[in-house]
């Protein structure tokens, strides 16, 4: 049996990073004041279809749709930000004027092409503001995004790109002179373009990667030329707000996303280490998704990034903490300190539980377990066999460096490793 093509099994040697990356996420969310949310895998179908909008790819061609055994039509998540707006209107988070920060960590699910740091199970970190208007906010949500690269030491491999969408009026003139264009050039489109053309979509033309299209795209209509005083307002502080925290960006017109629900801001963190997956996070302003979800008009913004990506560049660009699996490996030899051992390490893991500890936990041979702490990764071992017992001792001998062995009395090994290893680790 495998694993089903597009989803992968994340091994114990991986594992460590991610949690590593989930906790130093849960850390950063904390202290910006973000709550964590979380929501079922598994959503009504409609919710996606309103939200997203039933004419983009991860509607039309991506979803993980089925009927349930009662005839009700489910979907697995491809994303999860119409799902924190459905959770929001159903628990009434944001109800007479509230506001509510959160953010989640989880899969989704799209069917589409497995290739480099694309899965059709993949994992996203999110951030969503409710409720609240204005371009501080957006501003907050790309500052957060910032500090997490900043930490991981992946700021230098990534451009901040940004654009505005304007409001719904000001889209709808941008979409009817597209239509008008596209129109006009139809035989030139590819078959996906013009199904978005004939769709309503133009937008999305937009955002195709055909490089026959390129040019063409280039000379269509700019949303920036149907924007008003507003919309040019709020951009501009957008634009002002990351110029004087000293974060440059680049203004991509073409950056319109790929789901229906954006207004005004949209940005999104790329890099070219990746390949043709450069985006590793985006988001931006969806004022109307509480609306299309039959909710009042609530404002929100947030983001979503792709855990494998993030994940991927640090590895590109050798940006991994060491993260440790074993501090302390216990090797015990003889009948009486097979028996003691167990209550070493009880005793070990009660008092420091800062620290990793290990053992062979089955027969094997004196030498056998060496290598086994050796290849854990442990900084030290602990050599316990029937004459260290008799003695009331244990030894310790330093794999990582060129110390001494030295002997402790069994009743102190506690307070000698909190001393030596455990204020390392905390």
């Amino acid at each position: 049996m495998q694993s089903l093509r597009g989803m992968r099994d994340i091994l114990p040697g991986e594992s460590a990073r991610w949690q590593s990356l989930e906790a130093r996420v849960a850390r950063l969310m904390q202290r910006f004041a973000y709550r964590e949310i979380r929501t079922p895998i598994a959503e009504p179908t409609e919710l996606f279809k309103r939200g997203i909008g039933e004419d983009t790819d991860v509607v039309s061609k991506e979803m993980y749709t089925f009927d349930d055994r009662s005839g009700d039509s489910i979907t697995l998540r491809p994303e999860n930000t119409a799902s924190v707006v459905r959770a929001a209107l159903q628990h009434n988070l944001v109800a007479r004027g509230a506001q509510e920060k959160v953010f989640y960590v989880g899969p989704m699910f799209r069917y589409e092409r497995p290739q480099r740091g694309r899965y059709r199970q993949f994992h996203q970190i999110g951030a969503e503001a409710l409720g609240i208007a204005g371009p501080q906010v957006e501003v907050e949500l790309i500052a957060l995004a910032r500090r997490l690269f900043d930490e991981m030491t992946l700021l230098p491999h990534l451009t901040l790109e940004i654009n505005t969408l304007g409001q719904p009026p000001e889209r709808k003139q941008h979409r009817d002179a597209l239509v008008e264009y596209f129109a006009a050039h139809r035989a030139e489109l590819d078959e996906d373009s013009v199904k978005r053309l004939d769709n309503g979509n133009p937008l999305r033309i937009l955002d195709s990667k055909n490089p026959a299209l390129q040019d063409l795209i280039e000379g269509a209509p700019k949303l920036m030329d149907y924007l008003g005083e507003e919309s040019e307002a709020h951009f501009a502080k957008v634009k002002a707000m990351l110029e004087e925290m000293g974060q440059p960006y680049v203004v991509n017109n073409r950056l319109v996303r790929g789901l229906d629900y954006y207004w005004h801001t949209v940005f999104e963190w790329t890099t070219n280490l990746l390949g043709s997956q450069g985006t590793v996070c985006g988001g931006g302003r969806y004022d109307g998704l509480f609306e299309q979800l039959g909710g009042k008009l609530i404002p929100a913004a947030g983001w979503g990034m792709g855990m494998e990506r993030l994940l991927e560049l640090a590895e590109e660009v050798g940006a991994f903490d060491d993260v440790p699996q074993v501090d302390v490996y216990l090797v015990a030899s003889g009948e009486r300190a097979e028996v003691v051992s167990a209550a070493v390490l009880d005793c070990i893991r009660s008092d420091n539980p800062s620290l990793n500890v290990a053992s062979a936990t089955e027969q094997v041979s004196f030498k056998a377990q060496f290598k086994r702490a050796d290849k854990s990764g442990a900084q030290l071992a602990l050599v316990l066999g029937d004459d260290e017992v008799s003695a009331g001792q244990i030894s310790i001998k330093w794999l990582r460096d060129l110390r001494d062995p030295e002997t402790v009395a069994l009743s102190e090994i506690s307070n000698w490793l909190s001393v030596n290893l455990a204020t390392q680790n905390t």
